[in-house]
């Protein structure tokens, strides 16, 4: 099989950073993906996404999932790359131009040997990776009908071009958001006898939400409850009757996830009360905890290892990905491949080394036929 060329990738890669389009806004991301796929003659999934597409290779029962994001983010691009982002204010800082253009590499090797695979892969170019709602619309529309097994990727500035590393079992938190709206009464700072004061109210709940990580739940556990936004007053002399707090809790644990919300209220309201004012949580959840299939894992690193890779066990990290939506539907396993750059992800001078994306292409597609040989064989077995 003739590799296809880097210089083809990093087309792809450069064409997209140019063009780049925020969440649930990727028509023209998904047109230049669409029209790349075509060209190759790639059947598409009539799906009926807004943004997005699903492509589809081979034939059979046996089925695998392979995953890319497309979206960027509303970042003002500093790299003054020749390539940079032609749209004010948009930049792919996360790298999801190399993860479709990875993808798009795979499925052009794909299709040149697609009368050998002993199955269907299927590639979803994912949007709204970033607003967290992206991998339940796929869902939604049937991306992961008949899929047996599925695979992602991120890239990883920290590690050098070359690295790969994930973990069997939790590898990234859960992703919740909350907002407490505490009510008070106002009165003039000089007089605050006259009132019930929020800002005290709301210092006292941002210190006591530590007593969660800290002595409710097990210091063996992995809990992050993070206040990031204090919203009150627009006078200095005022003590406005309602404060708005804002933050995120992580944990890797779904027992844990599924308790903190109650043990937030209770915590507020006691506060709240005790001051004789009220507390209000607003609870949006986002994605679960990312848990790879232990199996799937082994699978992925043994051969990563034998693609030359210098491969590394993950540890487990609080950030999240939505990508653990799938993982809760089927099994399978999110890798992170290095790509080297100076500045981390989501900062504006964000800038990978490209000569990630060929060996990316050879990892996926090897791992692609590696996967549907295994659900094929597992299919035998239990027939």
């Amino acid at each position: 099989m003739t590799a296809i060329s880097t210089e083809q990738l990093i087309h792809w890669r450069r064409e997209l950073h140019q063009h780049p389009e925020l969440s649930n806004q990727e028509h023209a991301t998904t047109a230049r993906i669409t029209r790349w796929l075509q060209q190759a003659n790639i059947r598409l999934l009539p799906l009926g996404l807004s943004t997005g597409v699903v492509a589809e290779i081979g034939q059979g029962d046996a089925v695998i999932a392979l995953r890319a994001d497309i979206d960027a983010l509303p970042i003002e691009e500093l790299t003054q790359q020749p390539w940079q982002s032609q749209q004010p204010g948009v930049m792919h800082a996360c790298g999801h131009d190399l993860h479709s253009s990875v993808m798009l590499g795979v499925a052009h090797q794909l299709k040149r040997i697609e009368a050998q695979l002993p199955g269907r892969v299927r590639i979803l170019f994912q949007p709204a990776e970033e607003t967290f709602n992206g991998a339940q619309q796929l869902i939604d529309a049937g991306a992961l009908e008949e899929v047996q097994a599925i695979f992602g990727l991120h890239n990883a500035p920290d590690l050098p071009v070359g690295t790969l590393r994930t973990r069997g079992g939790a590898m990234y938190a859960n992703v919740d958001r909350f907002q407490i709206n505490i009510s008070g009464k106002g009165a003039h700072a000089a007089r605050p006898h006259e009132g019930i004061d929020a800002i005290v109210i709301a210092s006292h709940i941002v210190t006591a939400l530590q007593h969660l990580p800290s002595r409710v739940f097990s210091a063996l556990a992995s809990v992050v409850v993070s206040v990031t936004r204090f919203t009150a007053g627009n006078s200095w002399n005022v003590l406005p009757h309602q404060v708005e707090l804002e933050g995120t809790v992580r944990t890797h644990d779904a027992a844990i996830r599924a308790e903190i919300p109650q043990r937030i209220r209770s915590l507020i309201a006691g506060i709240a009360a005790g001051f004789d004012g009220d507390a209000e949580l607003v609870w949006q959840p986002g994605p679960p905890s990312l848990i790879n299939t232990p199996a799937w894992a082994e699978v992925a690193l043994h051969l990563a290892q034998q693609q030359g890779y210098d491969i590394h066990t993950a540890t487990p990290q609080m950030g999240g990905e939505d990508f653990a939506f799938y993982l809760h539907q089927v099994p399978g396993v999110f890798v992170s491949i290095g790509s080297a750059s100076a500045h981390g992800l989501h900062h504006p001078a964000f800038d990978p080394d490209e000569a990630m994306l060929a060996p990316a292409v050879q990892y996926f597609t090897a791992l692609a036929q590696r996967a549907l040989a295994e659900v094929q064989q597992a299919q035998v077995l239990a027939s």
